[in-house]
């Protein structure tokens, strides 16, 4: 200590006798000048990979709004504004009209259209990931990616499509095996990824690399999920899924025409393009829209009736107590209209239509923020869309970002609500039971029914 004090008082003459705490604060300097780690090194070098980045990137498929060399001839006359406006619109009708084939051909189709999107977009992100990949050559990003989307599908779906499915898979015993056993094999398939995951490290690049699972690992939680939702929505009724997805689109539509026409004041700054005059405009044609799919799908059963399993047509149900009409008092300032015109002040409406105001009201004010988040993302990554897919929309995940938050309210307000038991699926699931359970719950059934006097 005395000789650390005697160089201090050289390298210091005004300090005559610097405390023990000085002399740490005066060697600290040398005990941290150190080489970064492996690590530190790695994040550093990230910061000097934006050029890099942005070259990568660049081979990401944009949108550049074309109809194809016949169609845009016609259209080269038209400032590039209105003919954005004409390529949108085009397509946009063409999506619209394929949609609603779709959605009468029942819930199997649109269960398929569901994994086609979700494999797209999920295909868009990870392209964008791949950029990423592409600059240090890491090996099996991609196919660990798309190995944990088969993985989290069979996860997430192997088990709500088994009531659905319940005829055929009681016809085989290989998938019999796979239901029963589903959440082991689930489990441990995530482990083989895992492993395969830890395997592929390579030193000097373990930030990019975990980085790259998280990335991975995201975009399965915002896809695969969202996803199984959605299914599941359809379960409870065509309308469930038609309506949401409905209201989203009509408020993309609508923010979109009344920001084109009306648009001056800037919403948010991910979004330049976003308006309030928009943003307000979709809101409000949202609510209207909502009410009046409502009052007319209400009514129909293929809409309306629980999916019970591939082989039940839903046309032929007990039309559930939300679409059954219901009394209401009119509200006091338009009760003395109807007192004037002697006419009952009550009207008789589905209990649905204010379920699909509360939709409308979240699809318009909170969805789009599904779209700012895709904005700001696209933005990290110097990018106008997530690809080419849909001419004057982008890729498919530039048209369902607003999907993010929606499906996953719908099945919240469902599970909060709407459902009740399903006495069907109840069936369903005592059947996959051995015979002796099976008596189990026969008999312990038909005791309650005896004591409560339902039967004899």
């Amino acid at each position: 200590m005395h000789e650390t004090e005697d160089v201090l008082r050289q390298r210091h003459p005004a300090e005559a006798s610097p405390s023990k705490a000085a002399a740490e604060r005066l060697l600290k300097p040398k005990i941290e000048d150190v080489r970064p780690t492996s690590d530190e090194s790695d994040m550093e070098a990230i910061l000097h990979d934006e050029d890099r980045m942005e070259r990568y990137t660049k081979s990401i498929p944009q949108d550049k709004g074309s109809l194809g060399e016949f169609a845009d001839s016609f259209l080269e006359s038209l400032p590039p504004r209105w003919r954005n406006w004409v390529v949108r619109g085009v397509f946009t009708f063409i999506m619209v009209s394929m949609f609603s084939f779709l959605v009468n051909r029942g819930a199997t189709w649109l269960m398929a259209l569901v994994f086609l999107i979700q494999f797209k977009c999920f295909q868009e992100i990870i392209t964008i990931g791949l950029a990423v990949y592409r600059l240090y050559d890491f090996p099996w990003f991609r196919t660990l990616s798309w190995y944990f989307l088969v993985t989290s599908n069979y996860f997430f779906f192997g088990e709500s499509l088994i009531d659905y499915w319940a005829i055929l898979l009681r016809k085989d015993n290989f998938l019999n095996f796979l239901v029963t056993y589903h959440r082991l094999i689930s489990f441990f398939l995530y482990c083989i990824g895992f492993v395969w995951f830890v395997l592929s490290l390579r030193k000097g690049y373990y930030m990019r690399q975990f980085s790259l699972f998280a990335w991975t690992h995201i975009s399965l939680l915002l896809i695969v999920s969202q996803s199984f939702f959605i299914i599941q929505n359809i379960f409870q009724g065509i309308i469930w899924f038609l309506a949401p997805v409905s209201m989203i689109i009509c408020c993309d539509i609508m923010s979109y025409f009344f920001g084109f026409f009306f648009g001056k004041t800037p919403l948010i700054k991910l979004s330049p393009k976003k308006t309030w005059e928009g943003f307000v405009g979709g809101a409000f044609s949202t609510v209207v829209f909502g009410i009046l799919l409502a009052l007319f799908l209400g009514h129909r059963p293929f809409f309306v009736c629980p999916v019970e399993d591939y082989y039940i047509d839903n046309t032929n149900c007990s039309i559930p107590p939300s679409f059954q009409p219901e009394s209401y008092a009119v509200p006091r300032p338009f009760y003395w209209i109807f007192k004037i015109l002697r006419r009952d002040p009550h009207i008789q409406l589905f209990p649905f239509v204010f379920h699909a105001i509360v939709m409308a009201l979240f699809a318009s004010l909170l969805g789009p923020f599904g779209g700012f988040f895709a904005s700001g993302f696209k933005r990290a990554f110097k990018i106008k869309d997530f690809g080419d897919v849909i001419p004057g929309h982008g890729g498919l995940m530039d048209r369902f970002d607003c999907q993010l938050l929606m499906g996953t309210f719908v099945n919240v307000f469902i599970h909060t609500f709407i459902r009740v038991p399903n006495p069907s699926k109840l069936v369903t699931q005592i059947l996959w039971l051995g015979p002796e359970d099976q008596l189990t719950v026969f008999n312990a059934l038909r005791e309650e029914l005896t004591k409560s006097g339902l039967l004899p």
